[in-house]
């Protein structure tokens, strides 16, 4: 951290309200993991072509989430399942400022995520109210049938270019509690690309790739579920895990990995 934080103070800033142009609330991702052992050193390639968010309290703020879903976990089913046109709901919480949305994420068949959000003053244990009226809007599955599901956290650096309509999301630290158990991945960094149409071109997708780095999904909450939830079916999430374990050089050798 200490590293990042020297890093950090080399890139020139952006305020959350000039950020708002490039918020991409309809947009194309393009997801990366890699080790974080990796990141002070894409950090320091991509100060050259990138502004850093930076409020009062710095420029890495934390996240926390409670997802929801359906008992029989529908929603992720259906991700698991790699069928588009695909839902999330949840809470999140920027804790540093108290903020909290209650968000709907919809990727659709044409691989554009679009998320839909409102304030809402706590994390609701039951859908009710506003917030269900909001989600039976939006959701194909009634507000009343979800359920909370998972929780978790991560500290997030975004960056903005300096020239083009990009926006990068770095995200560490991520750790998942549910009743009885927390997970913690402190080796792994996921950066995420947004753009508001498909782009072959990014600065920061260069130096990725520079790093032998390739686009590579990986869901936090589909993570977060299998690793929470016995019994839960995961056979196409097993790559995944394998990829995690070669990331953390073995260090993550979970008991689902075979």
């Amino acid at each position: 951290m200490n590293d990042l934080k020297h890093i950090i103070k080399n890139f020139d800033t952006i305020s959350l309200e000039k950020m708002d142009k490039v918020r991409l609330m309809d947009r194309i991702d393009t997801k990366f993991i890699f080790s974080s052992e990796l990141l002070p050193g894409i950090l320091e390639k991509a100060s050259a072509n990138y502004k850093i968010l930076e409020e009062k309290t710095g420029s890495v703020f934390t996240y926390s989430n409670l997802y929801f879903d359906t008992p029989e976990f529908d929603m992720y089913t259906v991700h698991h399942n790699r069928h588009l046109n695909r839902y999330k709901v949840r809470f999140r919480e920027y804790v540093d400022s108290g903020i909290i949305f209650l968000e709907v994420k919809f990727k659709n068949n044409k691989r554009r995520t679009i998320k839909t959000r409102i304030r809402r003053p706590a994390f609701e244990e039951a859908l009710i109210g506003e917030s269900a009226d909001f989600i039976n809007k939006l959701v194909p599955y009634k507000a009343k049938n979800l359920i909370p599901c998972i929780r978790n956290r991560f500290n997030r650096i975004t960056l903005v270019h300096k020239t083009v309509k990009e926006r990068i999301t770095i995200d560490t630290g991520l750790q998942f509690t549910d009743k009885n158990k927390e997970y913690k991945l402190p080796f792994l960094v996921i950066a995420e690309a947004k753009h508001s149409r498909y782009s072959s071109r990014s600065d920061f997708i260069d130096l990725l790739l520079d790093q032998r780095i390739f686009p590579q999904g990986l869901s936090k909450y589909l993570l977060g579920v299998v690793l929470t939830c016995p019994g839960i079916k995961y056979n196409r999430y097993k790559p995944k895990l394998l990829i995690l374990k070669q990331i953390s050089h073995g260090k993550f050798n979970h008991q689902l990995i075979s």
